[in-house]
């Protein structure tokens, strides 16, 4: 566990944390920037097999989501970088909305997932 991830997070949690890392190196890896031919020296790897993969991975980790879970990433992945945002002062980092108070004050607020009503972004309270 990493310093910067709360105690005690929800296993789907972690995995949609995973997810959105995963996709976002595959995004700046595919991005065709012209940097392929020098990440492919200094690095000694083969981009479309490290995009292969990252693809893989990505496939894994989606089918371990619970069925729930998966339906809610599938609809607001392809349209947004990040699916999981952090609530701070109880405000969504996705849309800069204020949250409940009932939904971020429980004391188990990352024992379960939960969603922005907003803007549907899975969130998680940062201390």
């Amino acid at each position: 566990m990493s310093d910067g991830e709360p105690q005690g997070m929800d296993p789907q949690l972690t995995l949609l944390l995973e997810l959105q890392d995963l996709r976002a190196q595959h995004r700046e890896l595919a991005a065709n920037d012209g940097s392929a031919p020098m990440e492919a020296e200094h690095f000694n790897i083969d981009v479309d097999d490290a995009l292969e993969r990252l693809a893989e991975k990505i496939g894994e980790l989606e089918e371990r989501l619970a069925p729930s879970v998966r339906s809610r990433y599938n609809r607001i992945a392809p349209n947004r970088d990040r699916v999981v945002v952090p609530v701070i002062n109880g405000v969504c980092y996705g849309c800069f909305v204020s949250i409940a108070t009932a939904t971020v004050g429980d004391q188990d607020v990352h024992q379960q997932v939960q969603s922005c009503e907003n803007c549907g972004s899975f969130i998680y309270v940062a201390d």
